[in-house]
Order: structure tokens, then C-alpha cells, then sequence
């Protein structure tokens, strides 16, 4: 009798959680806002730590993002990877929990914790129920502040991702990214992978991981975006009693990473038995802060950013019949930016979709887009905008990259007035100055024997 009693406070239990846990999804898929009204508090604690907060007390959910200055662009060469190495052990092991003790924990109030590497910055992100944010923010700062980094998940850690890139090798599609970046970029660290290679993680210890933690981790080398069902006095409370001994430090000055730009056209042939050749080409492109940026935004959506309008779609895809989807885009980092253009073509046509991807970019360089290619462009742009704050963890992501990129607390308010006063004549331009159909890296994953890559 008693044992079925137990059976059933198990299931409960189990219930319970999976309630949490879909109502928390739920919620976090539905939840919508009106940008209009964000209202955000800026605030510098003592400690260095920027905080950005925006109340929404619309549903009982709390969305926090933490924003770590440091990247690749932070670790040495022949240790890549330590930074994302670094940052996904975070939630593996802390001076109170083990690996298990933190997943257990956060399963069970049905919230997530996480954390990740990009190329400019480390993010480490919580979502919670309202009810449960002391103890989310517990966990939260538990693995942000205490992290130990045991030897036996570091080692089992790295043998995923050694073997994740291992398998990776078998994509056509990340082998032509990675010879892409490795060719525009050379030894910059923009052009490695964030996880870095086989042999460069395996040179990676706990000391490494310690060490790397200490210098960056730091409340004035971060911002911390706050969105949700929080009264200030509540957040300032919850940032009181849990990171109030995170104490500021000395960041290490950043390294210099030089990068050359390319002289000429360079070709990468990648030979593999394919039916399907994967094409990517492109050259550097444009940092975040580049005053050119919303032209360039708008430019680009003509050529190939914005779908079946684009340019390249209509002429490829629609009137050529060569491939269901060709693109391109400009990623604008902290340091650098790339253009890239990219489309899977059968081998034998793979030549001449390269000759008109080519023959698209210097039109655009040398015709002014028309009436209804800039108006169409603009709408979508700002029609679009609202999208990337239609829920409280994107406006929390959002608001964080904001203000790592500086791009100004009115930045949400002027961004439509950025794309509406972009020109013809600046779309021109720019695609004079940040477009070189001469000067690029092209690289070709295909049966090159049936390609037979000709380009002049």
C-alpha cells in the first residue's frame, strides 16, 4: 500500500514538472509586445555591471540574458575553443552542485538555463516563471559565479565536440563555410570555428578554463538585460543578494588580430562525390558600428536578402530554373563583417551560377535600383522590425546586443527613420564600396570533375 502511495507522489511529481515545463513554452511562444511601449531602465552598478530592465507584467515569466565580453577574439590561437569551452562547462559542475544536482534543479521548476559562444561575446541566458526566480536566479548566478569545471566533464565535453566536428566533416555545407572563412578571414579568429579543431581543444585543461573564467567573467566587462514580470525594487533585491560579491576586476587588454583583404579572385575547389555542387562566395564585409549599415541592409535585401524579390532568386531560381534558393548576406561583427552569397546548383550549372551571382553584383554597382526595389525593401525592413521583439526573450537578447554594439538607448525608436532615409543614390554607393565581384574568395564543394569550375 505504501509503495503505491509513493508510485503516485512520483507521478505527481513527474505531472507537475511536465506542467511547468509546458506552460513555460507555451507562454514563451505566445508572448508578444508592442514595441511602442518598451520602456527601459539603464543603470551602471558600483561593480561595473550594466544592467538594462524592462518591466512586462502581461504574463508571470521572467527572461534574463547576460552578455560576457569575451570571445574567440579573446583566447590563443593554438587553444581555440576555449571560450566556448569555458562557457558551455558553466551549467557542468559549481562549488554547491554537480552536473546532475543543476539539471535536476532546473527540469524540475520547468525553467532554462544555458549558455553559448558567438563570435564577439559569450551569453548566458535564464528563463523562468515568475514564482520560481529566486531559485532561478540562484542557479543563475551559481554557475555564472562558482563554476569548477571538473575534470571528468571537461573530458567528456570534449569528446562530444570532437566528435560533432568529426561528424560535421561529412556536410558539404560546412565544409565550404569553413574553407570560406578560413580564406576571407586568414589567422583572424573570425575565421575558425567557435569550437575550434580537434587537436587545438585538446590542448585545453582545467587550469585554462580557470584562468580564462577569472579574467573575463567580470561584472564590469558584462551587461545583464532583465525583461519581464519584475518591479525594479525586485530586480535590484534579486541582484543584491545574488551577485552582490561578483566583484569587478582588471580585464586583460585585447589582443590585435590583423587580417589582409584579398588582392584577387580566389577559388577553392573541395572534390566530393556529389550531385549537388555548394557554392559559397563573398569577401569582408562591414563592422556593426559602420555608419553604412542600414544602406547596406537595404542594398543587400535587392540583391539577395530578401527572397523570392531578390534579385539573385528571380534570375537564378525563377528565369534560369538552376537552384530552389540562392541568398546573400552581410554578417556585421564587432570587429569585422563578411559578405557572403551562396546557392546548391546540380554540377554541370554550377559555372554558370557563379557567372551570374557575379554578373548580379556588378549590376547593382553600376545601375541604380529602381522605384519599387527600394520602396519594396524599406517596407519589409521596418514591417519586419517589430519581429525581433515580439517576445520577452528576444527583447531581452535584443537589448543586450544594443547595448554591446552601442547602438544608442533610442535605437529601437530611429530605426525606422535609418531605413526610410536611405537613398538610391546611397544604395549605389555602397554597393560601389563594400560590393568587389573581382576581388573574392569563391569555394566550390562538388564532383569537380562533372563542375569543371571556370572562372574568370
Amino acid at each position: 500500500m505504501r509503495s503505491e502511495k509513493l508510485k503516485d507522489i512520483k507521478l505527481s511529481t513527474i505531472d507537475y514538472r511536465l506542467f511547468l515545463s509546458l506552460l513555460l513554452f507555451t507562454v514563451y511562444c505566445l508572448l508578444s509586445t508592442d514595441v511602442h511601449a518598451l520602456d527601459v531602465k539603464r543603470t551602471v552598478l558600483p561593480n561595473g555591471l550594466t544592467v538594462l530592465h524592462s518591466e512586462r507584467h502581461n504574463l508571470p515569466i521572467v527572461m534574463v540574458t547576460l552578455f560576457v565580453k569575451a570571445s574567440p577574439l579573446d583566447e590563443p590561437d593554438d587553444k581555440a575553443g576555449l571560450a566556448n569551452l569555458t562557457a558551455e562547462l558553466l551549467t557542468e559542475g559549481t562549488k554547491r552542485r554537480r552536473a546532475a544536482d543543476i539539471s535536476d534543479e532546473i527540469e524540475f521548476i520547468g525553467a532554462s538555463l544555458d549558455a553559448s559562444t558567438g563570435s564577439d561575446y559569450i551569453s548566458v541566458t535564464l528563463s523562468i516563471l515568475k514564482k520560481d526566480v529566486e531559485k532561478g536566479f540562484d542557479l543563475f548566478s551559481d554557475v555564472l559565479l562558482n563554476p569548477v569545471f571538473p575534470q571528468e566533464e571537461l573530458d567528456r565535453k570534449r569528446e562530444l565536440i570532437k566528435g560533432s566536428l568529426r561528424q560535421r566533416e561529412e556536410d558539404p555545407s560546412f565544409l565550404a563555410e569553413r574553407a570560406f572563412k578560413k580564406e576571407v578571414f586568414g589567422e583572424h579568429p573570425y575565421g575558425r570555428l567557435v569550437e575550434g579543431t580537434v587537436e587545438t581543444i585538446g590542448k585545453i585543461n582545467r587550469e585554462d578554463l580557470r584562468r580564462f573564467h577569472s579574467d573575463y567573467y567580470l561584472p564590469n566587462n558584462s551587461i545583464l538585460s532583465v525583461v519581464g514580470d519584475l518591479t525594479s525594487d525586485e530586480l535590484n533585491s534579486l541582484i543584491k543578494r545574488y551577485l552582490g560579491t561578483w566583484y569587478k576586476g582588471s580585464i586583460p587588454v585585447g589582443k590585435k588580430n590583423g587580417i589582409t583583404e584579398l588582392k584577387a579572385k580566389k577559388v577553392i575547389k573541395i572534390d566530393r562525390d556529389l550531385t549537388q555542387a555548394n557554392i559559397v562566395l563573398g569577401h569582408l564585409g562591414i563592422s556593426r558600428d559602420n555608419p553604412d549599415y542600414y544602406a547596406v541592409s537595404i542594398m543587400n535585401y535587392i540583391l539577395g536578402g530578401g527572397g523570392f524579390s531578390s534579385r539573385l532568386m528571380q534570375s537564378i531560381r525563377d528565369e534560369m530554373g538552376l537552384a530552389y534558393d540562392v541568398h546573400s548576406f552581410f554578417v556585421s561583427n564587432k570587429e569585422h563583417g563578411v559578405f557572403q552569397a551562396g546557392v546548391q546548383t546540380r554540377n554541370e550549372s554550377a559555372n554558370t551560377a557563379i557567372d551570374e551571382i557575379l554578373k548580379q553584383m556588378r549590376r547593382i554597382r553600376t545601375e541604380s535600383v529602381t522605384d519599387h526595389e527600394l520602396s519594396d525593401a524599406k517596407t519589409y525592413l521596418t514591417g519586419s522590425f517589430p519581429r525581433r521583439l515580439d517576445t520577452n526573450r528576444k527583447i531581452a537578447d535584443f537589448l543586450a546586443s544594443g547595448e554591446f554594439y552601442n547602438l544608442g538607448p533610442d535605437y529601437i525608436e530611429r530605426y525606422p527613420d535609418y531605413i526610410n532615409s536611405v537613398t538610391k543614390e546611397d544604395v549605389l554607393r555602397v554597393a560601389r564600396k563594400y560590393l568587389d565581384p573581382e576581388r573574392l574568395v569563391v569555394v566550390v564543394v562538388a564532383n569537380q570533375s562533372k563542375a569543371n569550375i571556370k572562372i574568370e
